[in-house]
Parts: structure tokens; sequence; C-alpha cells
């Protein structure tokens, strides 16, 4: 309630200062129009009163100032009129100088001296000295800083520059004299009260742009002053501010020229300064410098600005002992980007910056979300430039700074790592370079703290699994050995993975090692000398070992479809000792493991599925494997399921190729064997349902006896095809809920089909032509 009282006092006398100049501004203006000047000079006398106030804030002053500053422009037309008042500028400048108080007096002083300079009627330099010492009569902070905020604005343009009007030989003023004055007037408002930033900073940005203050002028005069003030006044935040001032209006190439000096100033500011920022900007002004032009890179080699800007950061860090740690890293961070965008081919500073990093962190607690992110944004940023992790590997302290971070961010850091890999499509090509890799994600691929699986968010672990998954497949060489040491390598980590994250990570390398058994497919494996070269056989060894891994930790299913994947690898590689191997660990799975009976369905179809395709097995391992098959096939819990898985058994006695199996026979025998299980599972429907139900199981047999018909199958006539039909179309008659054939559309568009081959002719519809639908 104070505070908001206080705020409405100063309001309700910010209203009396502006009405008052308002007020005064009129008559003042009456005044001028009327060529009075002894009426002007009191009415302007009595406005600028209303500026003697001590009742404002900074802010609140301001905003009087600038009522008063708005008039003063219009007083300083009339002055310069001289036909209108009728009094030389001289007398004019001794005239205002006997106002009755000292603060509207200097404000018209500096009015008529800005006349005074513009009409060269005396030596320039010296009214700007007479100026800047007038107005040392006032010291209240407020008051001070913006009568002489008031003198810089009026005499900017009016400064003995090189190239100005106001140049000139003797004792006119030259560069020396502008530069001089504008020192001297910076130094006076900073002693007056250097924490109104905006005013103060003013006299710098004008320093700035006098066109004589050249690079030697700047490192002899002007920042060695600047920097004496600035570490004199001993006031953190002004300090700060003029830090920020220096960094901002000068150019980049006078910085880059006084590295040194400028860096040197640091250690010897306030303990409480915020020097990390200031350093940052620094940096980050070279950096831009560097990026925007390309010439001026060796001038960064000359001055050594990577060795000046490092010492620098290391000597504030000792002096600020008590320096906040994300204060220190983000130091590193600005360090890193300036070194990434100027010197982006030394991999050596890079990693110096790194191992600097990892000692300011050793020892230190567990680091805070704010220090985190700048050591997320310290590791990203090689990452970012050189869109290439295979660089980044090659940075010995990279993973250093990763063991710093909690487990969690290890693996945001992580899933970057791995996104720019993919994203980049960065092929990892050695097994050194491997191990480092998963050193870095290994909060992905382990358990890096106490934390359970439970815990994890299902979604979360699934993305971050696969992943690593797809990440395997980056991981090549074309070299077989070396790829071989590569799967070792990324084995021995993934292993680590527990059995939650083996289902995720055990595909992928169990599938870049058949990729590499295809390449060395034809090697028996057979070679003798002193190192035993990379043959499938040893391939397949280490792929037995993997999946049996998988099988133990709950995913039966998962490991029989990898075992037959091996297989049919095998087969290609002609390894009939190997396959059968694989074919057995299946089945082993399938009687041992799997209990679920969608489960055993889905897998007996892979097992046929796969088997079928197999040339390499003689007689008796072939009749081995398809026995078993077809005798789990009829153990299916489910009639329809069995009947399916039979008639599917089928393909394994007869392959579509020049020197496959065709044996009639047994095909015939698989399909009636699967007719009567379908003729059993229509009679429990009947006692279940009370209806036959759907003849869906008689149609897809009736599909299979044409397809064999249509092969050529001795076995398979037209006869019994004819016979099928009859079966079904009597089944279906016999069920009250469907009179008609055409309510099953299945068995209606198989006849259509045997219809169409009819009337297309040829050898397949003379075969077709006896039977009758």
């Amino acid at each position: 309630m104070i505070l908001a009282d206080g705020i409405d006092d100063e309001d309700k006398w910010l209203a009396e200062g502006i009405a008052g100049v308002q007020h005064h501004a009129f008559f003042m203006h009456r005044a001028l129009d009327d060529n009075n000047l002894r009426d002007a000079l009191k009415y302007s006398a009595l406005m600028l009163s209303e500026l003697r106030t001590s009742r404002l804030s900074p802010h609140k002053y301001y905003e009087l100032y600038m009522r008063a500053f708005d008039e003063l422009r219009r007083l300083e037309l009339f002055f310069k009129d001289e036909s209108r008042h009728g009094i030389p500028v001289f007398d004019l400048y001794e005239l205002v100088q006997h106002a009755g108080n000292i603060l509207p007096r200097l404000y018209l002083l500096c009015t008529v001296g800005s006349v005074y300079l513009r009409c060269k009627d005396a030596p320039v330099k010296d009214v700007l000295k007479d100026l800047v010492e007038m107005c040392r009569a006032v010291q209240h902070p407020v008051r001070g800083l913006f009568l002489r905020s008031y003198l810089a604005q009026i005499s900017k343009d009016k400064l003995p520059d090189i190239g100005s009007e106001y140049e000139g030989e003797g004792d006119s003023g030259n560069v020396m004299d502008a530069v001089e004055f504008v020192l001297q007037n910076f130094m006076e408002m900073n002693k007056l009260w250097v924490r109104l930033q905006h005013q103060v900073g003013k006299n710098l940005h004008i320093l700035s742009q006098i066109e004589g203050v050249d690079l030697e002028i700047y490192k002899d005069t002007v920042l060695p002053s600047v920097l004496e003030q600035v570490v004199n006044c001993k006031d953190d935040l002004a300090q700060f501010y003029l830090m920020e001032c220096i960094i901002q209006v000068f150019p980049d190439e006078y910085h880059l020229q006084t590295l040194e000096t400028l860096l040197g100033a640091y250690p010897q500011l306030q303990s409480t300064v915020d020097i990390k920022t200031i350093l940052s900007q620094l940096m980050d002004r070279l950096s831009n410098y560097a990026a925007s032009n390309a010439e001026v890179l060796p001038e960064f080699l000359q001055v050594e600005a990577f060795t000046k800007l490092s010492t620098a950061i290391g000597r504030v860090i000792e002096a600020q002992a008590d320096i906040p740690i994300v204060g220190a890293i983000s130091l590193h961070v600005s360090l890193l980007t300036f070194t990434l965008r100027v010197h982006p081919d030394r991999l050596d500073y890079v990693d110096q910056v790194l191992g600097s990093c990892v000692k300011k962190l050793s020892g230190k607690p567990k680091l805070d979300n704010r220090a985190t992110k700048q050591v997320v944004a310290l590791l990203s940023a090689p990452l970012d430039k050189y869109n290439d992790i295979v660089t980044a590997l090659t940075l010995s302290n990279y993973p250093r700074v990763m063991d710093h971070l909690d487990n969690q961010t290890n693996k945001v850091m992580a899933m970057l790592i791995i996104q720019s890999i993919m994203k980049n499509n960065t092929l990892i090509s050695t097994a050194d370079k491997v191990e480092v890799l998963f050193e870095l994600i290994k909060g992905l691929i382990t358990d890096l703290d106490d934390t359970t699986l439970d815990e994890v968010d299902e979604e979360d672990f699934s993305e971050e699994q696969n992943s690593v998954a797809r990440l395997i497949h980056m991981l090549h060489n074309n070299d077989p050995e070396e790829m071989f040491k590569i799967i070792c390598s990324v084995k021995k980590h993934i292993m680590r993975g527990g059995p939650r994250r083996l289902p995720f990570t055990v595909p992928s390398l169990i599938f870049s090692a058949l990729r590499l058994v295809r390449q060395l497919q034809g090697q028996d494996g057979d070679v003798v000398g002193e190192e035993v070269p990379t043959t499938p056989k040893k391939i397949f060894q280490l792929l037995n070992e993997i999946i049996e891994a998988l099988s133990s930790v709950s995913c039966p299913e998962l490991a029989l479809r990898l075992y037959l994947q091996c297989a049919e690898a095998a087969n290609d590689c002609d390894l009939e000792p190997v396959a059968y191997e694989f074919f057995t660990e299946a089945f082993v799975l399938y009687e041992e493991e799997i209990a679920d009976s969608k489960a055993q369905v889905t897998a007996i179809h892979l097992i046929v599925g796969t088997l079928q395709r197999m040339n390499v097995f003689g007689v008796e391992n072939r009749d081995t494997l398809t026995h078993k098959a077809t005798g789990y096939s009829a153990k299916l819990l489910k009639k329809p399921d069995q009947c399916r898985a039979v008639y599917a058994c089928s393909h394994l006695f007869w392959v579509d190729d020049q020197d496959g199996i065709k044996d009639g026979e047994r095909v015939l025998l698989c399909l009636k064997r699967a007719l009567r299980i379908a003729n059993a599972a229509q009679q429990m429907a009947n006692v279940a349902r009370g209806s036959s139900g759907p003849v869906t199981l008689f149609v897809e047999i009736l599909n299979k006896y044409i397809y064999y018909f249509e092969k050529g199958n001795p076995q398979i006539t037209s006869a019994t095809i004819q016979g099928l039909i009859e079966l079904i179309t009597t089944e279906i008659q016999g069920d009250s809920t469907s009179a008609l054939p055409a309510s099953d559309p299945f068995f209606t568009s198989t006849l259509r089909y045997i219809q169409f081959q009819k009337q297309k002719g040829g050898i397949l519809g003379e075969k077709y032509e006896s039977i009758k639908v």
C-alpha cells in the first residue's frame, strides 16, 4: 500500500512538473513570436527551473526532461536568428550566464553554446572546454547526468572531427580536442551517477562515431582512458554496463587488435560483475566478425585470439572463486562457439576447450538444470558445426564431459548424437570408433544408476531403443575383417542391456551380421593360416550365441524368427549342417517355449514357409524336418488352425522350380488329411451352433487342389476337383441359413475362376473342360 502511494505521488509530481513546463513554455512561445528576448529568457529560465526537482526517479525525470528538451530546440532556432533578437552570439553567451539559478543558466548556456559553435566566432575547442567545465557546477546525480546528456546531444554534430567543417588548424581544434571533450564529459558523467546507464553510454557511442578516432588513437588514448574509469568506479552495475557499451559501440576490428588490453581489465572488475555475459558478448561479436569476412581470419591467428581468450577465461574463473558452475560452463560454450567459427579446422582447440570444462566440472556436485543445459549446448556445438559424429569421436574429452551429465540428460544427449548420425547419413566404419560411440550412448544401452526400467515411460523407452536399433545399421565397413570386429564390439555392448532392451537391439545386429554373411557367401571357412579370416561359419557361431541370449529372456517368438532367418542365410551359403542346427533350435523353442495357441499358429507357418524355400538339405534331413513340421501342424489346438497348417505343409512336397521336389502322392495325402480335419471342424460347429457354419475351409482346400492341378500334379485330377465342388455345394445347400451357392463369395469367386479358364481355352482350358460348375 505504501509502495502504491509512492508511485501515485510520483505521478502527481511529474504531472505538476509537466504542467509547469507547458505553462511557462506558452509564455516563452508568445515572447519568441514577439521577438522579445528579455521575456523569452525569463520564461525559458522559469520553464527550466522545473528540472530542479529532486522528487522524481530517473525514469520519470526523463519524461520531464524530454518535454523541456523539445522546447529548447525551438529556443535554439530563435537564438540562431540574430535579426530577431538583435544581439551578437558572443554577447548572448555572456547574457544567459546571469540567470538566477544554476541549472536553468547551464541549460541556456549549452543552448546558446550550440549556436556559438555553429557560427565559429570563437575557437571550437575553447567553447567546448568552457561548456564541459561549467557543467561541473551541477553535482546532483540525476540533474547533472541529464544536463551532460543535453551537452553531448547539442555538440555531437559540431565536434572538430576529421573532415568536419569545425576542424581547423592551430587553436581552432582537431580530432584530439574532440576526443578529449567527449572523454571528459564521459568521466564527469561516470562520477555523477554511473548507474544511469542509457545516459553514460551515449558518450561512448558519440566517441565511436568520431571519424578521426582510428585504431592507433583508440589503442593509445581512448581504450586505456575508458578502462581506467571503468575499473576505478568500483560499481558492479556500472562496470557491467560500461563494458557492454565498449563491446557494442566500437568496431570489431578494434576489439581484435586490442584484445589483450581489453581482456586484461576483466579480472580487475568487481567480483559481483557478470563477466561471463560480457566475455560471451565479446566472443560472439568476434566470431560473427570472422564468419562475415573470411579475409580477416589470418588476423585472428596473428593476434593469437584463441589463446588470449582461453587464458582470460581461466583467469576470470580463478579470480572469481565463487562463480557459479553454470557461469563457468557458459563461458566455455561461448569459447567453443568462437573456436568452431574461427578455427573449425583446429580440433585440438576444440578438445582443449572441452578438457578445460572437464577440469571445472571435476569434483563438483550434481549439476542443476541450468548447468545441465549448458553442458548439452557445449556437447551439441561440435555436432551442429561438423554435421559428422566421426569428428566428435576423435575428441578425447568429449565422452569425459558426457560423464558429468545425469542419467536422463545423458540419454537426451545420446539421442541427439544418434539423430545427428541418421540425419547426415554418417557411416561409422571402424571398431575403435564404434567403441567410442557406444561409450557416448551408454545411457541408452545400459542402466547408469539405480533407476529401474519399471519407472521409465514405455513410449520413451521404445523410442530410445528403436533409435539404437537404427544406429546399428549405420555401422558398416566393406572390409569383412573390420566389419566382423564392429559386430563383435556391438555385441559386447548391447548384451549388457538386459531383458527389455535385447528384443529391440538384437534383430538389428543379427541382420547386420547376415548382410556380412551375404557378402562372404561362397567361402567354406577352411582357409589355413596364422590368422583365421572371417567366414560365414564363424559369423553363424556368433549369431547362434546372440539368439540364445535372446531366447533366454522370454522372447521365444522373436528368437524363432531369427533362427529361421539364419537358417535361410546358411542355405544360401550351402552350409547344410549349420542350417539344420538353426532349424533344430527353432523346433526346440517351438516345443518348449511357445505355448500360446496364436503364437504357435504363426510360428508353424513361418517354419513351413522357410523350410519350403530350403534347397540345401539332403533327403534324410529334409524328411526329418518335414515330418516334424507336419506333425506339429496336426497338433494345433483349434481345428481350423490345424487344417490350414496341414494344407500349407503340402508345399513342402511340391517345390515349383527346376530341381524342386515334386511328390504328388504326399501332396495329396496332406490335402486329404486337411479335408478330414475340415470335416471334423464342420461337425463340431454343427454340434456347438446347430448349423454347419461357413464352408471357408473347404473352399480354401479347393483352391489348393486347383493350384496343384494347374502345376501338373498327376495325383490331382479333374474328378477330384469336381467331387470337392459338389461336396461344398451340398454343404452350402444343407445349411438352412444360406440355400444358394452365391451366399459364399469366396466359393463363388473360385467357380468364376474355373469358368474363366474354360472360356479362355488353351492347354489350361482343356484341363478344366470336364469340370462342371
